[in-house]
């Protein structure tokens, strides 16, 4: 009997065809190992009143986009507005319009901001249920919150020491509140808030002293206002019309205390950022705005 003996190179071949069958068995033509995903992340950053509103947006836009990821963080306007012109951020979120002296810091690290107006709000005037004043004028609230009227009993309330409740000076809603209500939008005017204002550092910081003081006054974004805080209707003469915030009012503009949200980006935006950007501005991004309590800037 003769037996045939099988060269070495024929066994090596054998072992080698047998592993390329099984790699195309265990891996269909086309399909994606999803190890070899590559994740890209926005950073975005800056104002507390758009914080709530910037993470809802950032789960929707990933839930279309699995391959995005949004980092959201607040700590203020100011504090976006910093990352942006340091250049540790793709965009910045702000209650307020960049400042002169930002946008030159910002050029002179070869950053050129580029503004989006993503939504609006109004600033609403809230004090404790228990407090009996329904409306007050815009100089009446400048002279509260500048420390010339001290006494509820001034403004038909009780005899009662006022408590002002104010956001941290990095916050956009504190300055927009400083130049348009107590400084009335004249840049003239030096007017700052009393020595004895409380600054807190969180939108829900001032709802929660609201709720607990009937002293106090404070101010918030109209996405911050709950129904265990009393709103103040608000004109801007004696004669009226006092107008409460809402979505209305401030879309028909009659709300005196209303402004424009924004997000800069690091120069003009491409890529993932355009996409994202382009989104919120988009009707589906702007029923989110809409839901959270604040004003849309497309028709709902």
């Amino acid at each position: 009997m003769i037996r045939y003996r099988i060269p070495l190179i024929f066994h090596f071949l054998g072992i080698l065809f047998a592993a390329i069958v099984l790699s195309a068995c265990q891996k269909s033509p086309g399909s994606t190992n999803a190890s070899t995903i590559s994740l890209q992340t926005i950073e975005n950053k800056g104002s507390d009143t758009m914080v709530n509103l910037a993470l809802a947006w950032a789960e929707a836009y990933q839930a279309k986009r699995p391959d995005i990821s949004i980092s959201v963080t607040g700590g203020g306007s100011g504090t976006g507005m910093a990352a942006l012109i340091n250049g540790t951020v793709d965009i910045a979120n702000a209650s307020r319009q960049i400042k002169p002296e930002e946008r030159a810091d910002a050029e002179l690290n070869g950053i050129f901001p580029t503004e989006f107006i993503v939504a609006r709000d109004a600033i609403a005037i809230i004090v404790n249920p228990e407090n009996p004043v329904n409306r007050l004028t815009i100089d009446q609230i400048a002279d509260i919150y500048s420390g010339k009227i001290n006494n509820w009993s001034e403004v038909g309330g009780e005899n009662l020491l006022i408590v002002r409740l104010s956001r941290e000076t990095n916050s956009g809603t504190h300055i927009y509140f400083l130049e348009h209500v107590l400084r009335k939008g004249n840049k003239e005017d030096k007017t700052l808030f009393s020595t004895n204002t409380l600054l807190l550092p969180s939108s829900e910081g001032i709802g929660s002293e609201i709720c607990q003081n009937p002293h106090a006054i404070g101010y918030d974004g109209l996405g911050y206002v709950t129904e265990d805080m009393k709103v103040i209707a608000v004109s801007t003469t004696t004669e009226g019309p006092y107008v409460l915030p809402s979505i209305h009012t401030v879309t028909s503009q009659e709300y005196p205390i209303s402004r424009d949200l924004y997000i800069y980006s690091s120069g003009e935006p491409i890529g993932n950022v355009r996409d994202y950007l382009d989104w919120i501005l988009s009707s589906e991004a702007q029923e989110i705005v809409l839901g959270l309590g604040f004003v849309p800037i497309t028709p709902q």
